[in-house]
């Protein structure tokens, strides 16, 4: 073929997409091709990326909202150069394949973050470009700009109707995120139909009402407009820009374009064949002309990578720690000598013993821990001042400080949560966010996402259990610590003292692989004897914390605020009861079996868990020969002092349960 044109560049996306969903009769075409020639625009003309570096250090980030649509993106990598073969695009939603149904990062090169529930990649966006600006401040020097570049987010009406696009939008507004840039795919429709009936929201006076620069009306068909919305979106440097894109679901499709029947459904054969003959596309199933590639691939993306890596050599010699210290963070490395002064701090609180709230004790870490760890950047949705997650070098993010690591999020526990993924994902900051922990249901399906892209994130939430008292039952989680740890991957923490509070931060920092919830009383927790085996053991998530005499005959296994409880019913026991303090199932688990055995030895099946929670969880640790002291109803509004008898979490109780074994 002769030279190509912009539409035929953008047909190679819209072919791609069709062929592969009939290929799969499975998926979503209608999206891409109603965003082609907006996506042929922003990867061709803007994009500052390299297929073959795609982890580059200042490449623009590209986020896919409407994660559905996810052959628009699979067909930018493919014609763009990355690792990503028309074999490849053959196996669109088939198992193993590179090509899920909804992008993934860990699947698929050149994917920054997994998109599928609506909103979330919005709002991970927002976390990129925060990233951005944080990283921005604190390292670039006069004359030498490492880090400047720009997050570029694709999303649908659906994004724009889940809450938590408010919320992320509303924050990406209040901090000035100018090198944020999201493209609104307009184009009424929704897998129920024309959304007249349920989206009638002014968009455009939602975004500016946010703080947002606003672009109009650009034709999403129009490579010339396109172009020119994007060029104003570049010159704001202090807010970010909403670009409302009209779009035709379906472009191109002479009996599905614009209907919802494009949606979410293979066009079919039929009609396959006649949108190839009304685009004017002569070519067969995954038939990309090598003129199309050439066309595709004209730009030299390798330059503009080489560019920065002279520029980075020229930032180096002048700055050589900053320099190291960019690249350790970007990597994901922790700072040499972290982990022995976490240890060495574990072990002083050892030797310290204080009796104080377990939240009390996870801000004394963050005190430790943070000078240690400037990657560290804290948040709280409204609560800092009782989930303890402010230390004296706290610097709001909203600032300019080279060193700002404070997020006041407000109360937007979703919001907060996809953003800290978002950070993570960036790289470069070990993020930290925090609620109450009956609020984490809000903040779930984030966590969920954070376990299964495997990030580094750290979820801190308070006020663990009916222990915080007269705020009653709305505010008293009971399902929330099974539910939490029924999340794949997700490590979930609930210490018994200042001590295991060390640990667990120490081990959720360290912990490169995956999110860690820590779980924090606002009460009292009484500090526990331990020798430095029993303290290196609290990492395995779960150990013997008082031994019995001989054999034990008795296992009282407990978590958090109630292993104090089984100290003291053990001390009633006597000599035959092992105490088993377990802060963290999840890892517990990972153990082999010998050290498993060790502590939790099968010939012992008189067991009682204690959990101020949910007590089916705790059935395969006791089996259905022990018992469980837990909690199977709401709370109660009233004092501690009260609650806790009125729940059975007592001495007596305890006793009883064992003596009835």
């Amino acid at each position: 073929m002769t030279t190509p044109s912009r539409r035929d560049l953008a047909n190679a996306i819209r072919f791609l997409a069709i062929d592969a969903v009939q290929a799969a009769n499975s998926g979503h075409p209608g999206m891409p091709m109603g965003m082609a020639d907006i996506a042929e625009v922003l990867w061709n003309d803007v994009l500052r990326h390299n297929p073959a570096n795609p982890r580059w250090a200042d490449r623009d980030r590209f986020i896919l909202s409407n994660g559905h649509g996810s052959m628009l993106q699979y067909a930018l990598l493919h014609l763009s150069g990355y690792d990503l073969s028309i074999n490849d695009l053959k196996k669109f939603r088939q198992l193993d394949s590179k090509t899920p149904g909804h992008p993934e990062n860990f699947m698929t090169c050149g994917i920054e973050t997994t998109t599928g529930p609506l909103g979330q990649g919005f709002a991970n966006a927002v976390g990129f470009a925060l990233a951005e600006k944080l990283l921005a401040q604190r390292f670039n020097r006069e004359g030498h700009a490492i880090v400047d570049h720009r997050t570029w987010v694709f999303m649908g009406d659906g994004c724009l109707m889940e809450g938590i696009s408010h919320e992320a939008a509303s924050l990406a507004g209040t901090w000035g995120l100018g090198k944020l840039v999201a493209f609104w795919d307009d184009n009424h429709i929704s897998i129920d139909g024309n959304t007249d009936g349920w989206f009638t929201d002014d968009t455009p006076k939602r975004f500016e009402a946010y703080g947002w620069n606003v672009v109009r009306g650009v034709d999403g068909h129009d490579p010339v407009e396109i172009r020119t919305a994007i060029e104003t979106a570049r010159k704001s440097s202090d807010k970010p820009t909403l670009i409302c894109c009209r779009t035709t679901i379906g472009f191109g499709s002479p009996n599905k374009a614009g209907k919802e029947s494009s949606h979410g459904s293979p066009l079919g054969k039929d009609e396959v064949v006649a949108t190839r003959e009304a685009l004017g596309w002569e070519h067969g199933a995954f038939e990309i002309p090598q003129a199309l590639y050439d066309g595709w691939r004209a730009r030299d993306l390798g330059a503009v990578e080489a560019d920065w890596d002279a520029r980075f050599a020229a930032y180096a010699a002048a700055f050589p720690s900053e320099a190291a210290e960019f690249q350790r963070r970007l990597a994901g490395e922790l700072p040499e000598g972290f982990v022995d002064a976490a240890l060495a701090f574990a072990i002083k609180t050892q030797q310290d013993g204080p009796t104080i709230a377990s939240r009390k004790a996870s801000q004394n870490c963050i005190e430790a821990f943070a000078p240690l760890l400037p990657e560290l950047v804290g948040g709280s949705a409204d609560l800092a001042h009782s989930n303890l997650t402010l230390w004296k070098g706290s610097k709001s993010v909203a600032t300019d400080d080279a060193n700002a690591n404070y997020v006041y999020y407000g109360v937007r526990e979703f919001g907060m949560t996809a953003i800290a993924n978002g950070l993570t994902l960036h790289g470069g900051f070990i993020p930290y966010d925090a609620t109450f922990l009956v609020f984490s249901d809000y903040a779930r399906n984030a966590v969920r996402m954070a376990a299964l892209m495997g990030v580094r994130a750290l979820h801190v939430y308070t006020h663990d259990s009916i222990g915080l008292g007269e705020d009653g039952p709305t505010h008293q989680p009971i399902e929330h610590l099974a539910s939490l740890r029924y999340i794949p991957d997700n490590d979930v923490w609930r210490p018994c003292d200042a001590v295991e509070s060390a640990m667990a931060w120490k081990a959720a920092i360290q912990r490169a692989d995956g999110p860690s919830c820590l779980i924090f009383s606002r009460q009292n927790l009484p500090h526990q004897a331990r020798d430095e085996g029993q303290l290196l053991d609290i990492a395995r998530g779960g150990y013997v914390l008082k031994e019995s005499v001989g054999t034990p005959e008795v296992i009282l296994i407990a978590t958090g605020s109630e292993v104090g409880l089984a100290m003291q019913a053990a001390a009633k026991l006597g000599d035959g009861v092992r105490v088993v303090s377990m802060p963290c199932t999840d890892v517990f688990d990972r153990q082999d079996a010998v050290y498993r055995e060790s502590v939790l030895p099968k010939s012992v099946r008189k067991r009682v868990a204690i959990e101020a929670g949910v007590s089916d969880f705790w059935r395969k640790y006791v089996g259905l020969d022990g018992a469980v002291i837990g909690i199977d109803t709401f709370g109660a509004s009233a004092p501690i002092e009260a609650l806790m008898p009125h729940f059975g979490f007592t001495v007596e109780h305890v006793l009883q349960a064992v003596s009835e074994l």
